[in-house]
């Protein structure tokens, strides 16, 4: 039963935020939005309306055999506000859902009006609210106070202003006659996959790398790079023979195939448990995706590679959700304040949007004295929700939806196993939705 007095407060009109707002409204919750813009403009955006998409129209590929394809799919059958939004001004993109970014913004700032239980506060938040419950969306780039506010809870060790992301690769499309699994000087106990390259290879692929487009900063982004995280091609524009002491040095490996040392080295790391997927060490880039695709397939093991998440660089602010968040999205240290959008680590404009579902579910049914479990680790949303609210050692990255996050499935021609597991996301979703939601998330007439 729903507590007459039940109201959220909600800190960010974004993606994440406004979608959250939508579902609680649909329950019946009180919600208070508060949005800075158009007092203070973020760097990033342009407008005020609520849900701008600052950096492409587009929401990702439509098929369901793509992690954003299901995650699409899996919340059109869960209810999800804003995808509905998005498909009433689509414009042709082809296996993408692409929209008008301005009748899109409009759209959902329209809706959230429409709603009588909620009332818009447009003014900036400072710091982290008080009152419980509340949700926290303030996307990538907080206003200068609220960052400070968020850094004082967690620390610089648990809140991050810079994203330097190396791309990862399904571990089932490197080509293992081309790479050897060890650790430098046989320390360890194989935790790398090493992709050795010829001297000829590499002169190749350096080419490559120095001529390869890139992507400008954006106008609020200063090109100021820390020497841990440098792009590749800024390193490389040193000197051919800078990369060979920094992420393509072979110093302490030698490949069994010939008994020697490579002239230069590519290593992969497990980006998870189930080794599915493998992150490309030290590669964060500021490469056009096309041309990652294109470089970084130069490398012989990964002619054949299949990229689920590219690498950048770019200025982000985002939490360890790892270990600062529940599987709920609930703050351990402060019961009933919830994060929702990149800033828990999420990557993408429907990651977004499915984070901001999976908050204003769980603080809905938590406020109607109900505790469902986390989302299934079979479905789209619930692997990559497990993902960034997982534990993990070692410096945190953001996540976008792929199909490396969910379990391996059973033996078989690749797009037989991709079918398997779209067939048990969506069975698990509609399972999920009739097994733990007392209440219709979608509002949006």
């Amino acid at each position: 039963m729903l507590p007459e007095s039940a109201r959220v407060r909600i800190v960010g009109a974004g993606l994440a935020g406004s979608e959250a707002a939508l579902v609680l409204s649909s329950a019946g919750v009180s919600v208070e939005l508060i949005e800075m813009r158009p007092h203070r403009a973020s760097p990033a955006h342009a407008g005020s309306s609520f849900a701008e998409l600052v950096c492409s129209n587009s929401l990702g590929s439509e098929k369901p055999e793509t992690g954003k394809g299901l995650l699409k799919a899996e919340l059109r059958a869960l209810g999800c506000n804003l995808l509905s939004i998005a498909e009433s001004v689509r414009v042709p993109a082809g296996m993408a859902l692409a929209v008008d970014r301005e009748r899109f913004g409009e759209r959902v700032t329209e809706a959230i009006a429409q709603r009588g239980n909620i009332r818009v506060n447009r003014c900036e938040q400072r710091s982290i609210p008080d009152e419980s419950p509340a949700i926290l969306a303030c996307g990538p780039l907080p206003s200068e106070a609220l960052g400070e506010s968020i850094r004082a809870m967690f620390g610089s060790d648990g809140f991050y202003f810079y994203d330097a992301i190396s791309p990862i690769v399904d571990a089932s499309t490197i080509d293992p006659a081309c790479s050897f699994i060890g650790d430098r000087y046989g320390d360890g106990v194989g935790d790398y996959l090493n992709l050795p390259m010829s001297k000829e290879e590499y002169d190749v692929f350096f080419e490559a790398l120095m001529s390869a487009r890139t992507v400008p900063a954006r106008t609020f982004e200063t090109e100021q790079h820390f020497e841990g995280c440098m792009p590749i091609e800024a390193l490389g524009a040193r000197g051919a023979e800078t990369l060979l002491f920094g992420p393509f040095k072979p110093v302490g490996l030698r490949d069994p195939r010939t008994g020697s040392r490579p002239h230069a080295v590519v290593q992969l790391r497990k980006e998870n448990v189930q080794g599915s997927m493998y992150n490309m060490v030290g590669f964060q880039t500021k490469l056009a995706w096309p041309e990652q695709a294109r470089v970084f397939r130069m490398i012989p093991a990964l002619r054949n590679a299949e990229f689920l998440r590219y690498g950048s660089v770019h200025r982000n602010s985002y939490i360890d959700s790892r270990h600062h968040l529940l599987p709920t999205l609930e703050c351990r240290e402060r019961p009933g304040l919830y994060f929702a959008g990149q800033v828990t680590g999420v990557e993408g404009y429907i990651e977004s949007i499915a984070s901001g579902f999976a908050a204003g579910t769980f603080v809905a049914n938590s406020l109607r004295g109900e505790s469902p479990p986390p989302f299934p680790a079979d479905t789209m949303i619930g692997a990559l929700l497990r993902f960034v609210t997982t534990p993990a050692e070692g410096a945190f990255q953001p996540m976008n939806a792929n199909f490396g996050l969910l379990p391996e499935p059973a033996p078989g021609k690749k797009k037989e196993r991709r079918g398997r597991q779209v067939a048990a996301a969506l069975e698990s979703i509609a399972s999920y939705r009739s097994e733990s939601f007392s209440f219709d998330p979608f509002c949006v007439k």
